[in-house]
């Protein structure tokens, strides 16, 4: 375990990111939570979207948007202090959690840490990038669970500016309580519906690419090899875009950006138990990625 002199904390603005995030998540949630009870398309821009500025002052809309907007937050909390607990464990220098408030259909660019440690090891790359992943994951199956068994049948799911993917994981749970209905006529719970965007923050993270969890994990794994993984995973985006246009964006971005990884000084190879965790990362990953998470009407 290596030990090293630590900055202090800043809760104060760990704190209040947190708390900006749980405000315009659940302005961004009340719009969920109305047109689910009221049986209207999940989301449309030009109706929702001054609505859900309204929501920001109204304290009853707020209330309402929790349902979706705490498992979110405690989704991505989980996901975050999953690396920063790792990062304890072993020593390393790591900030806070700091989300990211924006005022959007979800109401969050998601969270990070940062760590200001060298990591020495494979072994610790390993155990620090798969943390976050399987933490979230943890935390979101409850909250997905009873979401789905709380959704209903209803044709407005599919409906709306905005039409959402169906992971595998949330399909095997539609197959559950919803035997014998197509996945687009099951109208998700909004505290299914964050639990849908914890899912795909967790299927970006496991992207085996570069400074991504996907990437470190492989890195831990492969070494120097993995470079050539995090360019064929860069490369499958670009077909991929063809039915999500935004994967475009997301290959340029970590062609660019995102394919370096941290100088590692212990190049010992991983052992046989964290080859079986990095499987289980495999699987999370095929549970929750979608090739189109979003289409436009």
């Amino acid at each position: 375990m290596i030990i090293e002199e630590q900055q202090r904390p800043r809760y104060a603005l760990a704190g209040i990111l947190l708390l900006l995030s749980l405000w315009t998540t659940s302005a961004a949630g009340s719009r969920s939570v109305h047109n689910f009870w009221n049986n209207l398309p999940p989301f449309r821009f030009e109706q929702d979207g001054m609505e859900m500025f309204s929501a920001f002052l109204d304290p009853g809309a707020l209330w309402a948007g929790l349902s979706f907007s705490l498992p979110l937050i405690l989704i991505l909390l989980a996901h975050e202090l999953g690396h920063y607990c790792a990062c304890l464990y072993y020593g390393l220098d790591a900030t806070l959690p700091y989300f990211l408030p924006v005022p959007t259909f979800i109401g969050t660019m998601g969270a990070f840490i940062r760590i200001r440690s060298i990591i020495y090891s494979r072994r610790i790359l390993f155990d620090v990038g798969l943390a976050g992943p399987l933490a979230g994951f943890v935390v979101l199956m409850p909250f997905l669970f009873f979401g789905v068994w709380m959704s209903r049948v209803s044709p407005a799911g599919s409906q709306g500016d905005l039409v959402f993917g169906t992971p595998l994981v949330i399909e095997l749970l539609e197959k559950v309580f919803f035997p014998g209905v197509p996945a687009k006529e099951v109208y998700l719970h909004p505290m299914a519906r964050g639990a849908w965007v914890g899912v795909f923050a967790t299927a970006l993270n496991l992207l085996p690419i570069g400074q991504l969890d996907g990437g470190h994990i492989v890195y831990a794994l492969l070494g120097r090899s993995a470079r050539l993984v995090s360019l064929a995973a860069i490369a499958a985006l670009v077909p991929l875009g063809y039915f999500y246009p935004p994967w475009w964006g997301w290959a340029i971005a970590l062609y660019f950006a995102g394919r370096r990884h941290p100088h590692i000084y212990d190049n010992t190879p991983v052992n046989g138990v964290r080859k079986g965790f990095a499987a289980l990362g495999l699987a999370l990953f095929i549970l929750c990625f979608m090739v189109a998470p979003l289409g436009y009407e």
